[in-house]
């Protein structure tokens, strides 16, 4: 997830402004930092790694001269963040000049192809391929527009994007287009703008054009045309006016940013689903090569790594072990060796327990193999191979949308390993794919049917002094993540158990009105849990489940439920069923009067051991 922003004023140099409007963009992206300007049909370029102050305390990000413009804040994605991979990138004459948030998918068939065409890239990334193929169409269309060259090679583009393009052919136009990364325009009546949020431009103007998927805008210094990228229709749409103040557009108008990351969901998820295979496949040859496989985490990230553990064995027949960061070296440091594999998973990379851990592993030649959110970050450096989940910042101290790109991620690798080793037949991994394919919108019903009936529940129980989060098999992560996070910041002491370890000392705790929280998919557990349930309301708890839709059975004996869509593999449950464990452990900190993005006590990253 990046940041982009571009303008065309009617005086005044550009870089100024779009210097101060990535600044409010920075939250998207904080790798890199560029910016290209327009002057005398000539392209000028400044970009670095760093985070924007310190590029433009380097750099003088405000000299540069001409009054339009495109800039970039990066979240590395393809490329390392590195001053070579930063936006803005150009074409081989230097005429294009172009800035991209998104994911191009078939980059790497398009770069070969333009490479056997004579194209020099200078990065790795996967945006620099969109100015080299505007180049190619140009070269053989030259009675094109810039328009027309932008149109034809947006058709060829496979994935998610926003981007803002300027060229030297026509100066005194910016082009920019959306395929399902967000993109909007603001007017006022010095010039017209793009953005990739609102908070860029709200302190110049409050008028605000949304464009959609599929168009195309052209910029001009006191106009704008929207176009239908398929068909070249024109579009016509009027500014609306935004209510918002600047902390609210940061936020897109939600009141955390907890609860915006909780709703991104369903894109993040889309995003971890478009990943390169090579990536996947890479990891893959090393896991299959292994002979134990450890997976190393902290926090959230290790209720991943034991979800992720019940996926290898089920899909894959391969036996992982789960371990907490903080404990391998004590639990396993002598024992791992150079038939050892090592899974490390971080949301930030810089973990100090995760990489004590990996150290220690690397010094007795054990192969480290890495999954983060942050590019660039000395886990990515540190490992044999890593890949990075995509999820883009995630400002909210408590975990969301990082868990179940994580997830995600790793229930790819094991499908992938599962194929490998030919463990599952053809019709299970068709129908794994395709439901794995389908959990975007899976979760975006939940939270658009369910968030209500989540709020109710909140109220109703957010004055208990104790919880119990309950589940079986793989649904144990999804308990564990669930009361991880209503203690993290509803402050509530809270109890995860296997189902079944419930008798053998914890059920004691059960008294008249105490809340269980069952996580209930339709797996070969579910009689179990049922009875699970039963022992727990004999003893006057109170029980809330969350089920699959048509679950009649647990709903009856339920107080209260949350459901979930039916059909739901039970190897890929956590990622929806954690979902309503996330608004309800928010939706409580806001009934017991708490800051869900600022829970006492706790930091982002965890940077010291």
């Amino acid at each position: 997830m990046c940041g982009i922003f571009g303008c065309v004023l009617k005086e005044s140099n550009a870089a100024p402004l779009i210097h101060s409007c990535l600044k409010r963009l920075e939250y998207r992206g904080y790798d890199s930092v560029g910016i290209a300007t327009m002057n005398d049909r000539k392209i000028t370029i400044k970009k670095d790694q760093g985070k924007i102050d310190e590029v433009h305390s380097l750099l003088n990000l405000d000299d540069m001269v001409g009054n339009s413009g495109i800039g970039h804040t990066r979240w590395a994605t393809h490329g390392a963040p590195l001053k070579i991979n930063s936006h803005p990138h150009s074409d081989c004459t230097g005429d294009i000049a172009v800035v991209h948030n998104g994911i191009i998918e078939n980059f790497i068939d398009l770069k070969c192809e333009l490479q056997n065409l004579g194209h020099i890239f200078t990065s790795k990334t996967d945006t620099e391929v969109i100015s080299h193929l505007i180049e190619e169409v140009l070269k053989q269309n030259p009675h094109f527009s810039f328009q027309n060259a932008v149109q034809e090679s947006l058709k060829r583009i496979e994935g998610s994007y926003a981007i803002a393009i300027m060229s030297t052919r026509e100066p005194d136009k910016l082009i920019c287009a959306r395929n399902e990364s967000p993109l909007v325009l603001g007017i006022n009546g010095h010039g017209v703008f793009c953005a990739s949020d609102i908070p860029a431009f709200l302190e110049v103007t409050n008028k605000a054009v949304i464009i959609n998927n599929g168009e195309l805008a052209i910029l001009t210094a006191d106009n704008y045309e929207i176009k239908n990228i398929a068909n070249g229709c024109l579009i016509t749409r009027e500014p609306i006016t935004i209510e918002w103040t600047s902390e609210m557009a940061a936020k897109k108008g939600y009141p955390h940013f907890m609860l915006k990351e909780i709703h991104e969901q369903p894109d993040t998820l889309r995003n971890t689903l478009r990943m390169q295979d090579h990536y996947l496949d890479l990891l893959t040859t090393f896991l299959d090569r292994a002979n134990e496989v450890f997976l190393v985490a902290c926090g959230t990230s290790y209720h991943a790594c034991l979800a992720a553990s019940y996926m290898f064995s089920k899909l894959a027949f391969l036996p992982t072990y789960p371990v907490y960061a903080s404990e391998f070296i004590e639990q396993h440091g002598k024992s791992v060796n150079i038939d050892s594999t090592i899974l490390a998973v971080s949301q930030s990379g810089e973990t100090a327990d995760t990489l004590a851990a990996v150290t220690c592993a690397q010094q007795r030649a054990a192969t480290v193999l890495g999954l983060t959110n942050v590019i660039g970050s000395t886990l990515t450096r540190i490992s044999r191979v890593y890949i990075g989940t995509q999820a883009g910042p995630e400002i909210g101290v408590a975990a969301t949308k990082t868990f179940t790109s994580q997830l995600s991620v790793l229930a790819q690798l094991a499908l992938k390993l599962s194929k490998k080793r030919g463990k599952i037949s053809q019709d299970e991994m068709d129908t794994l794919a395709e439901k794995l394919s389908q959990l975007p919108e899976i979760v975006d019903a939940i939270v658009r049917t369910q968030e209500e009936k989540i709020k109710y529940i909140a109220k109703k129980y957010a004055n208990s002094k104790v919880f119990f989060f309950l589940g079986r098999g793989i649904s144990t992560a999804t308990a564990y993540e669930g009361r991880l996070k209503l203690m993290e910041i509803a402050y509530i002491p809270s109890i995860a158990f296997p189902a079944g370890e419930s008798k053998h000392g914890p059920i004691s705790l059960i008294e008249n009105g105490f809340p269980v929280i069952f996580t209930c998919p339709k797996d070969d557990s579910h009689k179990t849990v049922i009875g699970n349930i039963m022992e727990m309301k004999a003893r006057g708890a109170h029980i809330i489940s969350i089920i699959e839709e048509d679950d009649t059975a647990i709903k009856s004996l339920s107080d209260d439920y949350i459901e979930v869509p039916k059909g739901i593999p039970p190897v890929l449950s956590p990622i929806p069923f954690v979902v309503p464990l996330q608004l309800l452990a928010y939706y409580t900190a806001l009934e017991k009067g708490f800051d869900p993005d600022m829970p006492r006590n706790l930091a982002k990253s965890v940077t010291v051991k």
